[in-house]
């Protein structure tokens, strides 16, 4: 029995003889397509039935190259978004950075143009912190005995007085603030020129003008400037605004709190004035005139000649006279021999009948 193969495997024509015709072929397409052409339109059909298929097939390699393009594209997303964060912070802390040297500029400024305008000697201080009290209002300061601070200095900022110093070592200070319970400053009120004493609050950051009169004339919103009445503050620079009046009909005194005017907690830059103002001598003390004592006990009083009670020129019983009509009179007794004339002259009795009083009408 003859096996035959498939049609599938059946040999025709010799390879070469196939190769040789489709090369001839080819040949003859191409050279009728480069000088005619006639093949753009069967190869625009070609192309365009075939695009389906050709997208078909390219597929797997898209989808190939779309995985690796997306997880490379997330990564470098992230990566940016990270970046970009970390720009976002430092450009944050930039501008918080610039808001602030601003803010401390404008500051300096104003300390600069207030220092001009002062009559004394000042000196720029920056706030190191806070005291450790919780109930107390004082601050440290970056200057010290080496830099000139001594005790009693008064510390201001371009609004008005801040608080005084207490407490100075080698190259710091402590400031107590106005609104410390245990700081009065000497105030007057701007509008009406009432002198008054301000007294601080403690936490409230309040002053507190003590022991006013009830009908004085105080406004909410006056101006309270310092009166230089103590020699430590200069007199003009502003104090506080008053927020509000109390007035007690039935008290005694009324009660006026004030807001202070000065950034007594917002600056970090003060000033210190290192020059008290200049205050007239004071006048000389009185000398104090001490009475005088008197040593030992009071006796009675020795008569001199006179009873007590007679008769202005009479000579006591029994007593010769002090005169004799006639008799010479010494040297030494003569210029008193005038004022007993001048005594003897209004007696209406003679000498030679002397009265005799008795002794407990003469006592009365």
């Amino acid at each position: 029995m003859e096996y035959s193969p498939p049609p599938l495997f059946k040999q025709g024509a010799p390879a070469r003889v196939k190769m040789t015709v489709f090369a001839c072929i080819s040949i003859a397409l191409l050279l009728v397509d480069s000088r005619m052409h006639t093949l753009a339109t069967v190869r625009q059909v070609a192309g365009t039935v075939l695009y389906p298929l050709q997208m078909a097939a390219l597929l797997p390699r898209d989808a190939i190259y779309g995985v690796g393009d997306y997880f490379s594209t997330l990564s470098s997303l992230e990566k940016q978004v990270r970046e970009l964060k970390r720009q976002q912070i430092a450009s944050a802390q930039a501008l918080q950075q610039a808001q602030f040297q601003s803010a401390e500029n404008t500051q300096l400024r104003k300390l600069m143009d207030a220092r001009q305008r002062l009559p004394v000697k000042s000196m720029l201080a920056e706030v190191l912190y806070d005291a450790r009290d919780p109930n107390s209002r004082k601050i440290v300061l970056d200057r010290g005995t080496q830099q000139g601070v001594s005790l009693g200095l008064p510390v201001i900022d371009n609004m008005g007085v801040v608080g005084q110093v207490t407490r100075v070592f080698p190259f710091t200070a402590e400031v107590t603030l106005l609104t410390d319970k245990e700081q009065a400053i000497p105030v007057e009120l701007l509008r009406t020129g009432l002198r008054s004493v301000a007294y601080g609050r403690g936490k409230s950051g309040m002053l507190e003008l003590r022991f006013t009169a009830p009908n004085a004339d105080i406004q909410v919103n006056d101006v309270v400037v310092t009166s230089g009445l103590d020699g430590v503050y200069p007199a003009g620079l502003a104090v506080a605004r008053v927020t509000q009046v109390e007035n007690s009909a039935g008290g005694s005194f009324g009660g006026v709190v004030c807001q202070p005017l000065a950034g007594i907690s917002n600056h970090t830059q003060l000033l210190i004035l290192m020059t008290p103002p200049d205050m007239p001598p004071r006048p000389p003390e009185e000398e104090v005139r001490q009475p005088k004592k008197h040593v030992g006990k009071m006796g009675p009083v020795k008569e001199t000649g006179a009873i007590v009670g007679a008769t202005p020129g009479a000579t006591p019983a029994g007593a010769a006279p002090a005169t004799i009509p006639g008799a010479a009179v010494p040297a030494a007794t003569k210029p008193a021999a005038p004022a007993a004339t001048k005594a003897a002259a209004p007696a209406a009795t003679p000498a030679a009948a002397p009265a005799q009083p008795k002794p407990k009408e003469a006592a009365q």
